[in-house]
């Protein structure tokens, strides 16, 4: 039988609470210059984020700029049983859905191949050539991307139907049929990020222990063999984790991708959440209705989130 344990004196308990409280003091003085360095991402939270949070009561006021957010008439949902009856505004999220899950699902795979690619590049100098040129066209903005993909796309002077030409067949208005139109918007957005994105499976890569790689050869194992049964489930918690933070986003088409490449000729599948805010709340002023549909947006990028983890969970893979 186990003996019972006197109980602690006051002094005793009196010690190990201050001694708790030191430990604590010197652990904060110590991380004091990098609560010095966060501040100013808290406050970008703070202040872009969680306060314009505080405006979104305007999706249930007709709001007006002489009444203010606190004056305007309080009028329920109105606004979303407008949005959920409007047919036109049904379309607008159709395609904002259908163009996010293409751009979600679609371009996902891309960053993953494009990091193992490189990973079992051996030449330096061409692995260094491809990562630069890869990563480059991130930094380029929507507009100068756009102004590429529609010199290259164009029907009379594009690079593009030049090659056509040439072969002796006519030339073909991409940037003016739906289903090609969708292509480009989804092939542009893999352009641009694929590279960038490819870092993080890349930082991924260099976790595994290359010891795994050595044992396979041993048993025989090719390179398929080992990216299949090695690499991949290496990184699998990297790519669980973009997922769902992809996910949180499949609801938000990025405005300045969209914009740049709209016309009205394919307007019935362009036209999204993002475009239609711009046009109808801040061109139109009809900020309340714009209001109604970002917090829908949002609401659903949560719910997707969440469930995408709870998948996730049970596969010992959650965010949280």
């Amino acid at each position: 039988m186990k003996t019972a344990q006197p109980p602690l004196s006051k002094e005793t308990m009196e010690r190990a609470v201050l001694s708790v409280r030191l430990r604590r003091k010197r652990i904060i003085k110590q991380n004091i210059p990098l609560m010095v360095m966060f501040l100013p991402v808290i406050l970008f939270y703070i202040v872009f984020k969680y306060i314009p949070m505080l405006g979104l009561v305007i999706a249930f006021k007709d709001y007006n700029f002489f009444d203010g957010i606190i004056g305007s008439e309080w009028v329920g949902f109105k606004h979303f049983k407008y949005l959920f009856g409007n047919a036109y505004t049904r379309d607008i999220i159709y395609n904002t859905l259908l163009l996010s899950c293409l751009r979600v699902f679609v371009s996902f795979p891309f960053p993953i191949l494009l990091a193992i690619m490189l990973n079992e590049a051996r030449k330096l100098l061409f692995k260094k050539t491809v990562q630069t040129l890869v990563y480059l066209p991130h930094f380029l903005s929507w507009i100068i991307v756009g102004g590429i993909v529609v010199t290259v796309f164009a029907e009379q002077t594009g690079v593009v139907n030049g090659l056509i030409k040439l072969l002796g067949l006519p030339s073909y208005a991409f940037l003016y049929h739906e289903g090609s139109w969708i292509s480009i918007y989804v092939g542009s957005s893999i352009w641009k990020e694929a590279g960038f994105s490819a870092i993080i499976y890349l930082a991924a890569l260099t976790t595994i222990d290359p010891s795994l790689y050595e044992a396979a050869s041993m048993d025989g194992a090719g390179k398929w063999h080992k990216i299949w049964h090695i690499t991949l489930p290496g990184i699998r918690p990297t790519i669980v984790l973009m997922l769902i933070l992809a996910m949180g986003h499949v609801m938000e088409v990025g405005f300045d991708h969209v914009y740049v490449l709209q016309n009205q000729v394919v307007a019935k599948v362009s036209e999204v959440i993002s475009t239609y805010i711009f046009k109808i709340g801040l061109q139109g002023a009809d900020f309340s209705v714009t209001a109604a549909m970002g917090m829908f947006e949002s609401l659903i990028g949560i719910v997707l989130v969440v469930i995408t983890n709870r998948i996730a969970r049970a596969f010992d893979q959650g965010l949280w």
